[in-house]
């Protein structure tokens, strides 16, 4: 298997295959390095670091949109995940961190379509439960991090399905996951519904008799 060296940019965040997002490029070594992607379109490798330290699964980046430059330096991109990678080793020279890295490819097997519709179907009812809008989503295409992609989920969900390695497993987490978010968000609807009644169910009308 390959093994590639690339800039590292840890954050307290997971980007998953093909999802989008705004960032705000602010310490000195992180615009060198995203300088240097932009002036040679290379990618760099973003992996979540938090409070259990640096992972070793991430993704490949590369920035689609530069949204601003301002006068001292910093930049507001839009970066887009591509494949993922495994962290091999970490190396040193440059001012931002470098490492090691190999692909992380997928086991052999393919979802069924009812696996594909079943988790479009939950991303539909959570968007519907939240008053939110996912867009057109083509059942028969989407891939797991697609759908999971226009849900906010905790960064430790997103990295659980960044390291499934066969997408029938990612589709099954991540209806899983999609159910309990819709439980929670009508148990929130329920729990503001009753206190605007300060408390109390009201009684329904009954017809005349």
């Amino acid at each position: 298997m390959a093994v590639d060296e690339i800039g590292l940019f840890p954050l307290s965040m997971v980007l998953l295959p093909s999802e989008r997002v705004p960032l705000h490029i602010f310490e000195p070594r992180y615009r060198e390095l995203i300088g240097e992607c932009l002036d040679d379109g290379r990618e760099f490798g973003l992996l979540l670091s938090d409070d259990r330290g640096l992972r070793r699964i991430g993704t490949r980046a590369v920035v689609t949109e530069v949204l601003e430059r301002f006068d001292d330096g910093r930049l507001n991109v839009v970066v887009e995940g591509r494949e993922r990678f495994r962290l091999v080793s970490l190396t040193s020279g440059r001012a931002y961190q470098t490492a090691e890295i190999e692909p992380l490819e997928d086991e052999p097997g393919d979802p069924e379509s009812e696996e594909q519709e079943r988790a479009v179907a939950q991303l539909q009812r959570v968007a519907e439960l939240a008053g939110a809008d996912v867009g057109e989503v083509d059942a028969r295409a989407a891939t797991a991090f697609e759908l999971a992609a226009r849900v906010e989920f905790e960064p430790e969900l997103k990295q659980r399905l960044l390291e499934l390695r066969s997408e029938p497993a990612r589709l099954k987490t991540l209806t899983d996951l999609l159910e309990r978010a819709a439980h929670a968000i009508e148990a929130q609807n329920e729990t503001s519904r009753i206190a605007q009644t300060n408390g109390h169910l009201q009684r329904r009308p009954q017809p005349p008799s």
